[in-house]
């Protein structure tokens, strides 16, 4: 019988111990190897470098214009959008003015080769509904769909002939086509090749400071409705 004490155990090749001396009992210590620690480090300096760069984007894009901001503009909207994009200014923040009523609705080539057009979906009310009574609201239900609207909106995406008027239009075109088409294929599990959203927009009153002489009726409500966009299997 082999006795065991004697054998010799090697240590993994990327793990070395060694040992603090402090009273009667040595503590061992794990050390990596030089290679790994240098993976580690790299890897802690390119985190902490991307949020370096995330918090200074962020900042010159809600900061005042300066001339920083628009010397490297491109470079800021190209990473803060569409993802980061943020609804305030640093200095003055920005409330919303008017309340955006977005539904879609579908559009499907039957068998027989004629199309049918679903209802209307009010994609704004299944969001309210979402966020109603939760104690912690997605932020997914609060602001994705009214934020990509109020950037393609802003943006002026809509150019002559139905085509984006730009390359960031097209973007934003495509970011909210995807939204409504993920929304809409949630709510009526079908398959279907075109899209169209209907806007509502109705401006929020000014708040009742008492009786104002000659106060200027509310706006009415506006509609819009944008073209059929079509959908591919990639969308949903």
């Amino acid at each position: 019988m082999n006795d065991m004490s004697s054998t010799a155990i090697e240590p993994l090749p990327h793990i070395s111990e060694t040992y603090a001396v402090g009273g009667d009992d040595a503590v061992p210590r794990v050390r990596l190897s030089r290679p790994v620690e240098v993976a580690v480090v790299a890897a802690v300096a390119l985190c902490l470098t991307a949020a370096v760069v995330h918090v200074a984007m962020v900042f010159l894009y809600v900061a005042p214009s300066n001339t920083v901001s628009q010397t490297y503009r491109k470079q800021i909207d190209a990473w803060v959008y569409p993802y980061f994009e943020q609804d305030w200014r640093l200095f003055a923040p920005d409330p919303q003015s008017a309340r955006q009523e977005i539904s879609a609705r579908t559009s499907t080539v039957a068998p027989d080769g004629a199309t049918r057009l679903s209802g209307w979906i009010d994609l704004t009310a299944v969001d309210d509904a979402a966020v109603r009574h939760d104690v912690f609201p997605s932020h997914t239900a609060q602001n994705m769909l009214r934020r990509a609207w109020a950037a393609y909106a802003d943006a002026d995406a809509q150019g002559a002939g139905g085509q984006p008027a730009s390359q960031r239009a097209a973007m934003l075109q495509a970011y909210l086509r995807n939204i409504a088409v993920q929304r809409a294929s949630a709510a009526h599990h079908v398959n279907f090749s075109a899209i169209q959203l209907r806007v509502v927009t109705t401006p929020i009153a000014p708040p009742s400071l008492g009786a104002v002489p000659n106060r200027p009726a509310a706006s009415p409500s506006s509609v819009r409705y944008l073209p059929w966009w079509q959908v591919t299997t990639h969308d949903v």
